[in-house]
């Protein structure tokens, strides 16, 4: 992590639109088809939850607006990723684990399962502190339309959240939320990202 000066980036107009706006989160809503990785998790018998932290990895990396975060009127650019995912943990609470972000399948996936194993068991959260974290909700219990994070004015990362996907006759699908701050990034930046994603899903 190191911090850069904004004004030397493609970022300094919307730095000094929105950097001092009260609620400065914008929220795109999208729908996945997520047929391709439903099938490869049954056959492979891995999770679902991951393949899909997996995939956003893999398309965040494409962007580069999602290296950089804003935190304190500030800049900070990352070289790495973690994906952040909320879980249940063993006293009927949540906690928060990242898992960093490696674009090896099977490493990721190992990391996943011990990491978010380690958290539930111990009640206690996993942090990384020198990746971008790219934060997630799963309420994959239930089936809402969409769910849309709360602007705490704390963390600025781009937020995904999603709940339980439908099944109809030719595909199954999944809607999902992305949340992230104005100043980082345009909706034509998120928009791009959220095709990619899809791109990788179909093409995984």
């Amino acid at each position: 992590m190191k911090e850069i000066n904004p004004q030397d980036t493609a970022r300094a107009m919307a730095y000094e639109m929105f950097i001092d706006a009260p609620m400065p989160m914008v929220t795109l809503l999208y729908t996945l088809d997520i047929s391709r990785i439903i099938s490869i998790a049954k056959r492979r018998k891995l999770k679902l939850n991951m393949l899909l932290c997996y995939c956003i990895g893999l398309a965040a990396e494409k962007i580069p607006e999602f290296k950089v975060l804003v935190k304190d009127k500030k800049f900070y650019q990352y070289d790495k990723f973690a994906i952040n995912i909320i879980l249940n943990n063993c006293n009927g609470g949540i906690n928060s684990c990242d898992i960093p972000f490696s674009a090896d399948l099977e490493k990721f996936n190992s990391d996943y399962l011990a990491l978010s194993q380690q958290a539930a068991r111990s009640c206690t959260n996993f942090n990384v502190d020198d990746c971008m974290i790219v934060g997630t909700s799963a309420l994959a219990s239930y089936e809402i339309d969409y769910a849309i994070n709360m602007y705490s004015g704390i963390f600025n990362n781009p937020f995904l959240a999603w709940s339980r996907y439908k099944k109809s006759w030719f595909k199954t699908t999944l809607k999902i939320s992305l949340q992230f701050h104005h100043v980082q990034m345009d909706g034509s930046h998120a928009s791009h990202f959220l095709h990619e994603l899809q791109k990788i899903i179909s093409n995984f």
